[in-house]
């Protein structure tokens, strides 16, 4: 029998690093029975933090998936539930678990309210429109205050927050709430860590209080709910409960309220009610706007269902290794039924993936089940090539679902492995963190050797390298972080090369006469393409039609070295027009290094320049930074593109070489005490100015010789 969608739910927790997420995962885990012993953070003991960084540092660092099971109303719902960090570096990791979350309880510290990055968590759940239920947590400390956490939500968030609960008592007082929508106190019971709750009056002292609050959410509700309209002007007390909970749930659906409840996650208070809320308001798969793919052969776009009939379609939104079972990928089904056993078409790579088996996940321990349907959460193994944000379908049914948006990564440190023996794990190990990340890049310099890793920040690429030394055991030494240039050549001329040797017997002899330059316009583009335009002017045979190809294929090789400082050329032509063969010393390999000598001669008279990558920086910043920022940017040579509103804060654009924004983030967090986020994407690549272009050779030059 098919299970009823009503009765699934996922969710997220997402929340400014530190407010408590993993804790209240924990007590999650523990209330539905998932865990017999709560597991505590701060003792790096937490289920979710399985990593050995993450119990280090206590913060999350990838996202945790679990199911549990959950009874409200006679129901059982199956809950999946995805951890996600907090921290700007692993913003990836909270980016991807939204895209394929229905719903989110967003944490706030009671002590510390809207943080830095709660904004920028909750921009991403505005872009993915993910509805969510608010948590303000850690009550029981000093100096916390649910009602002002409500007003920072409404006034530095821009939504309609309603506190649903007041609560009773605060700080270590912290023992109950009042529930606004049946008018009554709840009181916690020590005995039994707050797994039960006894109702109370409401406290003499906040009843006015109470009034003015339901009141404001009554209001809240009629408003959504024109048929409560009446009601709430005629008598209010007589909406019934489960009118307000079905007007809320429909207003949460549909994005226009924020329902706000408070509890303490470390002492076990209101985590459960929470639940019940988040079974009660948050939506189901079924409730999820409609959703579409596009058609492989066609820019057709279809319809996909959460029904278990129709052909399978699921998103891959993480790879993951694991020390049991090998490389696992976490896979949201939005349609049909995915059986262990079967195969699976790629929209990406276009080949079929045969599944072995299937899982449902408990942080880093699995259970095996029979299938995977839609709606559901789970994860696959036996696959050969599945990267993260690849459509997964039915041969019946070819679509591609609309993939996830990854930023370049921005910094680079040169790594090599520490023995002759690392080599090759290194390279097995980066491998497979390339493919659990997709902000983490890896490319070669083939003139030193190193190898250059380059990633979101400084802590994303410290997190890497400690992962290399414990999972994987290889040690490594790093470089100083490192920017990509380029090299352009911006004149012409010709030149003639002579390549010859003699040794005992056969000697070597070429001859070349070339004209070497930039390339030439797209005449409709006006765009100049990249890589070697090769023109071959030899007429009568001056040189045998064998020797043109190693020619072509010396002036090829030989642009992987610039003549500055041997950074790559992206594009140039060649003109060959002239020259002269031995009939017997003559041979291919003479024709490809006469090419290549004669190309290091030639590019040092082609006006040569250095080009560095711009990346284009977006500030958002509350008003009062705008100053600070944009002279700080305009000390890094940064180029002012303007500026934008965007509800009540100022987006900042400029175009920034990259060679001055090692530490970026961090010297922002301090210029605007950790209220402005940065994006960076790479823009373009541009000349350098003369005198930063001499120490940026020079250096290089010292370092080669």
């Amino acid at each position: 029998m098919a299970r009823d969608l009503r009765f699934t739910r996922n969710i997220g927790i997402a929340a400014h690093i530190d407010a408590g997420k993993t804790t209240t995962s924990e007590r999650i885990l523990y209330y539905s029975g998932k865990s017999h012993k709560i597991g505590e953070v701060h003792e790096g003991a937490a289920t979710m933090d399985w990593m050995a960084q993450e119990q280090e540092r206590g913060i999350t660092i990838t996202s945790a998936a679990t199911t549990v099971f959950w009874n409200y109303r006679n129901n059982q719902y199956q809950v999946n539930l995805i951890d996600t960090p907090g921290h700007v570096d692993f913003t990836v990791e909270v980016n991807r678990s939204l895209r394929v979350l229905d719903g989110l309880v967003f944490l706030f510290s009671a002590v510390d309210g809207v943080e830095p990055q709660s904004e920028t968590n909750w921009r991403l759940a505005d872009n993915y429109k993910v509805a969510r239920i608010g948590f303000v947590n850690k009550m029981d400390r000093a100096g916390a205050d649910f009602l002002n956490v409500c007003k920072q939500v409404k006034e530095m968030l821009g939504s309609k927050a309603v506190p649903l609960q007041l609560p009773i008592g605060a700080e270590d007082k912290f023992k109950g709430v009042v529930d606004l929508i049946n008018n009554r106190g709840m009181v916690w019971n020590e005995h039994d860590q707050g797994m039960t709750y006894q109702i109370v009056p409401i406290p003499d002292d906040m009843k006015e209080e109470v009034d003015q609050w339901r009141e404001y959410l009554l209001e809240a509700v009629a408003e959504y709910d024109e048929s409560l309209m009446e009601k709430f002007f005629d008598d209010p007390n007589s909406i019934t409960e489960r009118e307000i909970l079905d007007a809320l749930r429909q207003a949460v659906i549909d994005m226009k309220i924020v329902p706000m409840v408070c509890g303490s996650s470390f002492k076990n208070k209101g985590v459960q009610t929470m639940l019940d809320l988040v079974m009660e308001l948050l939506p189901s798969p079924l409730d999820k706007d409609d959703l579409y793919a596009t058609k492989l052969d066609s820019e057709e776009q279809v319809l996909i269902k959460p029904d278990f009939g129709d052909p399978f379609v699921g998103l891959a939104f993480k790879i993951a290794t694991d020390p049991f079972v090998g490389r696992l990928c976490f896979v949201r089904a939005y349609s049909g039924v995915l059986e262990s056993g079967s195969y699976v078409f790629n929209s990406r790579s276009g080949n079929k993936e045969r599944i072995s088996r299937v899982f449902q996940m408990h942080a880093n321990k699995q259970n095996q089940i029979e299938r995977l349907e839609a709606g559901d959460i789970g994860a696959v193994v036996g696959f050969k090539d599945i990267k993260t944000g690849d459509t997964l379908c039915d041969e019946k049914r070819k679509v591609v679902m609309e993939s996830m948006v990854f930023p370049e990564p921005v910094i680079g440190y040169a790594i090599e492995a520490k023995t002759q023996a690392d080599v090759d794990k290194l390279g097995m190990a980066i491998s497979k963190l390339v493919e659990e990340d997709p902000t983490l890049q890896v490319n070669t310099d083939h003139e030193t050797g190193q190898t250059i890793l380059r990633g979101m920040g400084e802590l994303h690429l410290e997190i890497i390298i400690d992962r290399l030394k414990r999972e994987f055991k290889v040690e490594i030494n790093q470089g100083a972080p490192q920017v990509a240039y380029k090299e352009a050549l911006f004149g012409k001329v010709e030149h003639k090369e002579v390549y010859k040797k003699q040794t005992g017997g056969k000697g070597k002899f070429a001859d070349i006469v070339f004209e070497l330059g930039p390339r030439d316009p797209d005449p409709e583009t006006g765009e100049i393409k990249p890589g070697l335009e090769f023109v071959n002017g030899i007429v009568g045979g001056v040189i045998p039609k064998e020797f043109i190809p190693p020619v072509q294929k010396g002036f090829q090789e030989a642009m992987k070295n610039g003549p500055l400082a041997g950074y790559p050329i992206e594009s140039m032509k060649v003109r060959l027009f002239h020259g002269s063969f031995h009939d017997v010393d003559s041979d291919a390999l003479s024709f490809e290094l006469a090419a290549r000598i004669g190309f290091k001669e030639a590019a040092k008279k082609c006006r040569p320049q250095l080009l560095e990558p711009i990346m284009s920086v977006d500030v958002v910043t509350p008003d009062e930074y705008t100053g600070p920022i944009t002279g700080d940017l305009n000390r890094r040579r940064g180029l002012m593109k303007g500026m934008d509103t965007k509800g009540t804060s100022t987006v900042v654009k400029a175009a920034v070489p990259l060679s001055e924004l090692f530490g970026y983030v961090t010297d922002l967090r301090t210029i605007t005490s950790g209220r402005a986020t940065a994006s960076l994407t790479f823009s373009h690549y541009e000349p350098v100015p003369n005198n930063i272009a001499e120490g940026v050779i020079a250096k290089v030059k010292g370092e080669k010789s």
